[in-house]
């Protein structure tokens, strides 16, 4: 077996600033184009001669030939260990807490989230960094960089690899070793460290009930070994739990409209307990009680407000943080606390220097991304059981804890708005002359709206000392309103438009209306600030959760 140096041409790669790189699987599969960006990322990292990498995926299409694939280009690099989950499977959380555990100098993990899979869906590969996060914007930046100037990549031969070996296992591939891991082992023995297992377990005894969807993707394996094998609710609660190439067709995305089935359920006079469901790779949750969707907000601010039940957070949170669109429901509870709080741009990267710094201990997006100070990534499964753990606590039902939360801090009414696949230029002709309104808008009226401030948003970390600029359009309105417009990054066609809107009521007695209705003069103030059904050509989002 020998090791190849391939000449190569520069690839389109990931734009500056983003934790990786989405394309088309077909894209992907182009001969010499994933050797090309992983060849790129060893170089922007001072490359992996010694160093130790974990590597694992989703199980999408094409996941398990390019962990073969990655493994050859390290060997070919020199690299000196390479921990790879069994099947090339592991979840996004699983592979921040593996490389924090190994004390590995980084990841590369296979995946495009929530975007759809198999030969026509998507495909991604993401580096994170030693502290098992993902890489900071002056990594991102680098590799985009090499991708631009790259010329050759080395290959070591095919050694025909089994990635269904026996977990513990090794074998050398060119003076490299491989090591099978168990996907869920070490991830699951770090929830029981976290949470009160015995409560939980109680808790289902009573007669609890729950559906959890694994939407046919990565968490499927994990949430069958924890929820039904270690905290005993019933076989067959997690449905959809066999990770597939293209997730059965489904949109992996564990909003309302991608998981209607559960949606359908919890909503209907059959509904169990509480439910939940989780993304493609992992990182993603959504929660629901019988009859009460939970908006990732809200879900949030619960689970800070109700963390001290589970054993990992007894002594309370040290502080708290949010991506900016996420609605500042937890802002209230950081208040009443008396801890920090943190408002970053959207990216969980923008987390990892608060974690690490000790600054916060939970920390959240609106885009159903929560985590805690336990790894460097969004964790799905962790939220599912934090809720858990709180109603094998509190033993009220999901819509009572809810409307207690309201009672105590306030109601904020919020929705995110998504119009998908929209022509990309259209879009930042939009945000760019939105932009360049900003200086006049305060003291100005919109649909009958006062607008009380409006800034592109920036962010100072109070840690490294960088500044990120140009993310998201804030804009205040009179009555506790706001609006936000930003594109999003995580597609791979024409462009995504977010429109994030959140509206608070303090009154108790006012906090009866459907999130929808309550926020439908904010909308149509939003669409008519922008000219978004005349430049866009959309009279209403693709999703609204």
């Amino acid at each position: 077996m020998t090791t190849r140096r391939i000449e190569t041409e520069p690839i389109d790669g990931q734009k500056p600033g983003t934790s990786g790189l989405r394309k088309r699987t077909s894209v992907f599969m182009r001969p010499g184009y994933l050797e090309n960006f992983v060849q790129s990322i060893f170089n922007a990292i001072g490359g992996v001669h010694g160093k130790t990498l974990v590597l694992g995926g989703d199980g999408r299409h094409f996941c398990r030939e390019a962990a073969l694939t990655i493994l050859r280009v390290a060997a070919g690099n020199r690299a000196e260990r390479i921990l790879v989950g069994r099947g090339g499977l592991l979840s996004t959380p699983a592979a921040s807490h593996l490389i924090r555990k190994r004390v590995a100098d980084g990841g590369i993990i296979l995946s495009a989230s929530h975007n759809p899979g198999g030969p026509e869906g998507d495909f991604g590969v993401k580096f994170n960094i030693a502290n098992g996060g993902p890489a900071p914007e002056g990594v991102t930046a680098a590799i985009y960089g090499q991708t631009r100037i790259i010329g050759e990549y080395f290959i070591a031969d095919d050694p025909g690899f089994d990635l269904d070996g026996e977990a513990g296992g090794t074998a050398d591939l060119e003076g490299m070793t491989v090591e099978i891991v168990d996907p869920v082992a070490d991830y699951r023995r770090l929830m029981q460290e976290l949470f009160d297992f015995d409560a939980i377990r109680a808790l289902f005894r009573t007669g609890f009930t729950m559906r959890f969807d694994g939407m046919h993707a990565i968490t499927g394996p994990y949430a069958k070994a924890i929820l039904e094998d270690d905290l005993g609710a019933p076989a067959g609660t997690v449905v959809n739990a066999v990770p597939l190439p293209d997730f059965g067709g489904g949109h992996p995305d564990p909003n309302p409209v991608w998981a209607r089935d559960l949606m359908d359920l919890m909503m209907s006079d059959d509904a169990p307990d509480f439910g939940a469901a989780s993304d493609g790779d992992g990182d993603r949750n959504m929660i629901v009680g019988r009859g009460a969707y939970v908006t990732p907000s809200d879900s949030l601010a619960v689970l800070a407000a109700n963390a001290t039940v589970a054993p990992a957070y007894a002594g309370g949170l040290k502080g708290v943080a949010r991506s900016m669109p996420t609605s500042r429901a937890i802002d209230a509870v950081a208040r009443d606390l008396g801890i920090d709080v943190y408002a970053t741009p959207t990216g969980w990267k923008f987390f990892g220097n608060l974690l690490d710094a000790g600054r916060v201990t939970i920390c959240g997006e609106e885009s159903a991304g929560t985590g805690s100070d336990h790894v460097r990534e969004k964790d799905g499964l962790w939220a599912v059981l934090l809720w858990l753990n709180i109603l094998a606590e509190r033993r009220r039902p999901v819509a009572n804890i809810l409307r207690a939360h309201w009672a105590d801090f306030g109601r904020h009414y919020y929705s995110r708005h998504d119009y998908e696949a929209v022509d990309a230029e259209a879009a930042a002709s939009l945000i760019s002359d939105l932009r360049g309104r900003l200086p006049d808008l305060p003291g100005t009226s919109v649909n009958g709206m006062g607008i009380v401030a409006a800034e592109d948003f920036a962010y100072d970390d109070p840690v490294d000392k960088t500044t990120t600029t140009g993310q998201g359009i804030e804009i205040r309105l009179d009555g506790n309103a706001r609006m936000i417009f930003r594109l999003s990054g995580t597609g791979t066609e024409g462009a995504t438009l977010r429109v994030y809107l959140e509206l608070f009521e303090p009154e108790t007695d006012r906090q009866a209306q459907e999130t929808q209705a309550a926020l439908a003069p904010l909308a149509e103030t939003a669409s008519v600030l922008c000219g978004l059904t005349e430049r866009l050509g959309r009279t209403s989002p693709d999703v609204m959760t």
